[in-house]
């Protein structure tokens, strides 16, 4: 016997969910769970960290999102009708459910944004191959129908469910957590499920770790609203169940539907996908007749090393250093990426777009070259290695700056010469630094400003060396003797680090 939580929310769930994933994950290891599921709010951020982790500590990885389905159409945003959505479970059965999550997911994002990143029943249903769906949670549209007395609405929209998906692919979810509404839902679910022949699944509405975890929750989501804890209006959990509950426990809660509970093992043996991502994918690049990357690479350095070296271009360590880095990067197979890249730094000065290069590819005489790089790298004694290792198999990392008012058109040339496939925008989340940290829990805590202000202050503010607050309370003897002193700073400072306890131990 055993159950998998198939409804799991990360701190990818941004200021809503308070799992961390690989203490999410260590911690479904330690409850001995063969699997685990991942189904942020509108978003897949932290899936690939998620399957890495689960593979990491022998777990089974499920890839879903809880997206949101837009009142009406997605693209529909009219404040009056729009603003809300409702939820809708979606899981990967297999890559093509993978590779649907994925466009559902961006569609949400660049077409269906508003308030949340939507899709529709019209763009669900193109992408529903390879997807397990679930009636979902109690925002979720069956859920919400039936707690609104639209039952044959409700019975009307599961049939073009079970439609669209298949029997086999369509589950009833059940959840318990203190809300009065959610017995009727569930009932209402039992009955249907009789009515259609289908399964149901029992989930727990995760959202953090422990039951101890509920207060820090509660917290990132007033600061999400931009409320006061003590607001009696504001948005907040009904209890401190949405927490990573054990088999006993989901056992024990369902006991007189044993089968939901069993059917979520079933759907994670049904669930399998692969994000290993072996191996490199660079797109194709066109070489003139009579030559192939390696050779295209080579003649176009040679120019470069004529242009840049001048007189000094048949010198020997010059000529040594440019071959020695022409055959590493044939061994590795790179010859194509700094075909492209060179070839994106030629655009950019043909249409007059200012580009700079950061990093180690300064040490790279074939960057120098090409033109992608502006320093000399022997005359400033710079080793290759650090930037292309042949003992470390890795993709070479030549960080190009362009002008921000311009960056388009290198989108939209890279775009139309490689395919608009093989080019994406990225992401990067930071996480709050210590001061902005203690200010957010001063202000939902509704501390006196002055007193918050003056704990911010005394933390150091190191420019690209971050203190951390259990770092500053150790060394800044004023504030360590504010946090002795004053319960209130004690706590406010308590709250906004997890580690302070444990760092104040060790020192």
């Amino acid at each position: 016997m055993s159950f998998v939580h198939l409804h799991v929310h990360t701190e990818y769930s941004l200021l809503d969910g308070f799992s961390n994933i690989r203490r999410l994950v260590k911690r479904a290891k330690e409850m001995d769970m063969p699997a685990l599921a991942i189904t942020d709010h509108g978003s897949m951020y932290g899936v690939v960290e998620f399957y890495n982790a689960a593979i990491d500590n022998g777990i089974k990885p499920i890839i879903g999102i809880e997206a949101y389905l837009a009142a009406r159409g997605m693209k529909s945003k009219n404040p009056q009708y729009d603003k809300k959505s409702s939820h809708i479970l979606l899981l990967a059965e297999n890559q093509q459910g993978y590779q649907n999550l994925l466009k559902l997911a961006s569609a949400a994002q660049i077409e269906g944004f508003y308030y949340y990143p939507r899709i529709d029943h019209e763009i669900l249903a193109q992408h529903s191959e390879g997807i397990i769906c679930t009636t979902g949670c109690m925002s979720a549209e069956i859920p919400r129908m039936i707690k609104e007395g639209r039952l044959a609405e409700a019975q009307k929209r599961l049939d073009w469910y079970f439609e669209v998906f298949g029997y086999e692919n369509f589950f009833f979810e059940l959840q318990d957590h203190n809300i009065k509404e959610l017995e009727k839902i569930n009932q209402t679910l039992l009955a249907y499920r009789k009515r259609y022949g289908a399964n149901c699944i029992a989930t727990n509405d995760v959202h953090y770790i422990n039951p101890e975890d509920a207060p820090l929750q509660d917290l990132l989501l007033a600061i999400q609203t931009g409320c006061l804890l003590t607001d009696p209006n504001r948005m907040r959990m009904s209890d401190a169940s949405f927490y990573l509950r054990s088999h006993e426990e989901m056992a024990r809660i369902f006991s007189e539907i044993p089968e939901a509970v069993n059917n979520t093992l079933q759907i994670a043996e049904r669930c399998s996908v692969d994000l290993s991502f072996k191996g490199y994918h660079l797109p194709e690049f066109e070489v003139p007749e009579g030559y192939d990357a390696r050779s295209y690479l080579r003649m176009l350095c040679e120019e470069g090393l004529k242009r840049r070296y001048d007189s000094r271009a048949n010198n020997q360590e010059v000529i040594e250093r440019l071959n020695y880095e022409l055959d590493i990067i044939h061994r590795m197979g790179f010859d194509t990426y700094f075909l492209i890249v060179w070839d994106l730094c030629r655009y950019a000065r043909s249409q007059r777009i200012w580009y700079n290069a950061r990093g180690s590819a300064a040490g790279s005489i074939v960057a120098y070259t090409l033109d992608i790089t502006l320093v000399d790298p022997i005359d400033h004694g710079l080793i290759f290695e650090r930037f292309l290792n042949p003992g470390r198999i890795s993709m070479p990392d030549i960080d190009l700056d362009f002008r921000d008012d311009r960056r388009a058109e290198m989108m939209e040339y890279t775009a139309q010469k490689y395919g608009d496939d093989k080019v994406a925008q990225i992401i990067t989340f930071g996480t709050l630094g210590a001061r902005a940290a203690i200010r957010d829990v001063g202000r939902v805590k509704d501390i006196p400003l002055n007193e918050v202000d003056k704990v911010a202050r005394l933390i150091p503010n190191v420019p690209g060396k971050p203190v951390s607050i259990g770092e500053a309370v150790n060394s800044v003897r004023e504030l360590r003797e504010l946090y002795n002193s004053t319960p209130f700073i004690q706590e406010l400072v308590d709250t906004a680090t997890t580690d302070i306890r444990r760092i104040l131990e060790e020192t």
